[in-house]
């Protein structure tokens, strides 16, 4: 025999759509610019992990030098892991 209780389910009713969180409200969002560093760090580790390239816990001191390189030298390492061969 189960149990099964009344009580109401106590997220909201967009909780229940499969969303964990609803879209931001565009007023209540935060103007803030992040750091080239910090948008080269992250686009780095995107296309790393796009590219089946999972960062190791290791890989942070090269993730961080490489995101200290010039706007053209990311460009660059950018494309070479994000080339897509024919």
């Amino acid at each position: 025999m189960t149990h099964s209780t009344t009580m109401p389910d106590p997220r909201p009713a967009w909780a229940n759509d499969g969303f964990l969180l609803p879209p931001p409200h565009p007023a209540q969002r935060l103007n803030l610019a992040l750091d080239p560093r910090d948008v080269h760090r992250l686009e780095l580790n995107a296309a790393l992990t796009t590219a089946g390239i999972a960062p190791m816990p290791g890989d942070r001191e090269a993730i961080d030098r490489l995101s200290e390189l010039p706007d053209a030298v990311h460009a660059t390492l950018h494309r070479w892991l994000t080339r897509t061969i024919l």
